[in-house]
């Protein structure tokens, strides 16, 4: 059991080590000019100028979610990529027919193409 861990623990002390080497490298090594600008909160791109429970703009979220909705497209499309790579993939396992899960997958990348070309067109994808 010892021998099965020990690879295990030899990598977390090796990752444990590296992070700590790396912060302390950097705070030795590193410049230290402190200016005023350095020290004022930073916002999420808003002036910090202004009060910080001033609202944000609805396109931050607008952005947010768009972003959101396709990272999930690839979530979903990997998964489904690999297991057709391999001719007794994952729909040949479950018995399902190919055609009709790449018929499927077609659907849904028409519905986010769909989404894609709305969001577009209401300009979520522009910075004003």
């Amino acid at each position: 059991m010892e021998t099965l861990l020990l690879p295990i623990l030899l990598f977390m002390l090796c990752a444990l080590l590296l992070t700590v080497g790396m912060l302390a490298a950097g705070s030795l090594l590193g410049p230290k000019r402190n200016s005023s600008v350095k020290e004022m909160p930073y916002e999420s791109g808003m002036d910090p100028a202004h009060d910080a429970r001033r609202r944000f703009d609805v396109r931050f979220h607008l952005v947010a979610i768009a972003f959101l909705v396709f990272d999930v497209e690839v979530l979903f499309l990997y998964p489904w990529a690999v297991a057709n790579t391999n001719p007794a993939g994952l729909s040949s396992l479950i018995g399902l027919n190919q055609q009709l899960v790449f018929a499927e997958v077609m659907v849904f990348v028409v519905l986010l193409t769909v989404g894609f070309v709305y969001a577009w067109r209401r300009g979520v994808f522009q910075w004003r």
